[in-house]
């Protein structure tokens, strides 16, 4: 029990590569006039297995993308309160009912720029998350206790985009890949990937 304990305190860790970044030239002028964003729920993908379910494994990326998107929105609120990002962020419940309105979880496509027009903000953050395997927890630490192996459990590359409504462009994109061991949930995960994204993000106040 005691060799258990200590490996459970050693496995929540979160490994990060370095980022890619990309300012447009007017990124800063662009952001600066921006008084509300949205944060688009995320396009989640998970690497298959032969022996998974199909539609199984779509439900799952949906449920990680609400838990992705949930935690970029509350992320960036908790920042707004400290006073720490100058935009304001749009509701995340908001967000999402015109999103069903508009038929955008029913398959709809829509543009960055058709997305600022439909929520009414200044911008929108998107994002992709590419995942070698779900974010839950449980199956992970269970094989760890099992087979006494736990080192990395997931590995997720990670790309987000601010697009500015006004202009029609892309003009901030961050990419990185974080590697992570069991206890690394979708709150963990964008806890970390978010501190090290908003020091180069155009929102944030220096």
């Amino acid at each position: 029990m005691t060799n258990l304990r200590f490996l459970l305190l050693g496995i929540s860790l979160l490994v990060m590569s370095c980022a890619k970044v990309y300012y447009s030239p007017e990124s800063a002028a662009m952001a600066d006039q921006h008084r509300i964003i949205a944060v688009a729920p995320p396009t989640v993908s998970i690497v298959a297995k032969k022996d998974v379910d199909k539609e199984a494994l779509q439900e799952q990326q949906r449920t990680e993308s609400r838990n992705f998107q949930n935690e970029m929105v509350s992320w960036l609120l908790r920042r707004k309160q400290q006073n720490k990002i100058h935009v304001n962020i749009l509701d995340l419940e908001t967000t999402n009912v015109k999103l069903t309105r508009a038929g955008y979880f029913d398959g709809t496509l829509l543009t960055p720029g058709e997305l600022c027009d439909l929520l009414e903000v200044d911008g929108i953050i998107t994002s992709n998350y590419a995942l070698t395997k779900p974010m839950s927890e449980g199956a992970a630490l269970a094989i760890g206790v099992l087979v006494g192996v736990w080192g990395t459990t997931n590995e997720t590359t990670v790309t987000m985009g601010l697009h500015d409504r006004a202009s029609n462009t892309q003009i901030w994109n961050y990419n990185q890949t974080v590697s992570g061991s069991v206890g690394s949930s979708p709150a963990r995960l964008v806890d970390n990937l978010m501190q090290q994204a908003s020091r180069r993000m155009p929102y944030t106040k220096k």
